[in-house]
């Protein structure tokens, strides 16, 4: 299967109102995300991966931070003449761009005008590796109108509207579950589909004109008895950003050596915007412990357990541990912070402490002086 018969649409503004207090200056794509990426940068690098070379992104407002990361797409290979990346603000009431349906139908003249068989959609709150091609040879396989791609495991905390999905024998969906009280291990969709260009076009027009404008109810639920639709489970790591805490949880995870080599590929790898810094300059005195260090850092105190990312400052005799701490942070000297997530440009002056908990930590926004 060509990956140019195959064009991305990803959703970078569903779903703010989980992690708000990182999204009041950004929106989802461009939440920042283990040392050096985005969110955005997953879904993207899975579709250039994958063959993907024409992707629309849908935004909404404060979509100034996604244009500056993303640009032209050079990052992905996506600047070119044919094809490429396309950013898609809003053409409506940005209130309206919260809804899948209403979105995808004020940008109807891009899915109309483009020349792909099929589409792949998805958003930027799962973070994951995963080969779209495979799930287009799925999907062909199996003459498919729809494939859903979803996860079995236990349904994420706090999640929004989840679907939890039945198969036959043969893997074709025979049942979708909508908000259901779903306990233990389950089916559920990951809010990534593949569908026929031509298909999706039709049916955001039919629910437009019904004024039925939920996507999972009205289409996937609404529609799976009279469309081939089918699924695709994703094994890999792939946690949901539902909150502070979970958003947390992912960061934490890429302690562990099989998480990471899951999820940065080689094979497969996951770009993003280049900023060259100096390498990390350890001071006499610092110890750094099972942490993720990015360029540009200098460490004079002790570090464990932590993200840091490019340009952080920790000061001689401060102890950061089960932190997150963003680009250009300046943490002073005698300084105590543990399980605390700390936003971008923020400084944090001399002898103070900031404690949180692994089930809710502490959150320093963009630009505070603590």
């Amino acid at each position: 299967m060509r990956g140019n018969n195959i064009m991305g649409i990803i959703f970078a503004n569903l779903h703010e109102d989980r992690i708000s207090e990182l999204t009041e200056v950004r929106i989802m794509g461009a939440v920042p995300f283990g040392g050096k990426y985005r969110l955005i940068d997953f879904p993207l690098s899975n579709m250039v991966n994958s063959g993907i070379n024409k992707v629309g992104v849908l935004t909404k407002s404060n979509y100034q931070s996604i244009m500056d990361h993303v640009g032209t797409g050079k990052a992905w290979d996506l600047s070119r003449k044919q094809g490429g990346l396309f950013i898609l603000p809003p053409f409506t009431n940005t209130n309206e761009y919260s809804n899948r349906v209403t979105t995808l139908n004020s940008i109807l003249p891009f899915l109309e005008n483009s020349k792909q068989e099929y589409v792949v959609i998805t958003d930027c709150d799962t973070v994951c590796n995963i080969d779209y091609q495979d799930v287009c040879r799925k999907h062909i396989e199996n003459n498919a109108d729809i494939t859903l791609v979803y996860k079995r495991d236990r349904l994420p905390e706090n999640p929004h509207e989840p679907a939890v999905l039945s198969f036959n024998s043969k893997g074709k969906v025979i049942d979708v579950l909508i908000d259901s009280n779903v306990t233990g291990s389950c089916s559920y969709y990951m809010n990534m589909m593949m569908v026929k260009r031509e298909l999706l076009i039709e049916l955001v027009n039919k629910c437009i004109s019904k004024n039925t404008l939920n996507f999972k109810r009205d289409i996937i639920q609404g529609e799976y008895k009279n469309l081939n639709v089918y699924g695709y489970e994703f094994k890999g790591f792939s946690p949901v950003i539902t909150s502070m805490s979970e958003y947390f949880n992912a960061n934490m995870a890429l302690m562990k050596h099989e998480i990471r080599a899951d999820l940065f590929n080689s094979d497969n790898p996951i770009y993003t915007k280049v900023r060259d810094d100096m390498p990390t300059k350890y001071g006499l005195g610092s110890a750094v412990k099972n942490s993720l260090i990015a360029n540009g850092c200098t460490i004079e105190g002790e570090v464990e357990n932590c993200i840091l990312f490019k340009g952080v400052h920790i000061g001689k005799g401060t102890k950061v541990s089960n932190c997150v701490i963003m680009q250009d942070t300046k943490i002073g000297a005698d300084s105590s912070l543990s399980y605390v997530i700390v936003d971008k440009d923020v400084t944090i002056k001399d002898e103070r402490t900031l404690m949180g908990f692994l089930s809710y930590p502490v959150y320093i926004s963009k630009g505070s002086v603590v």
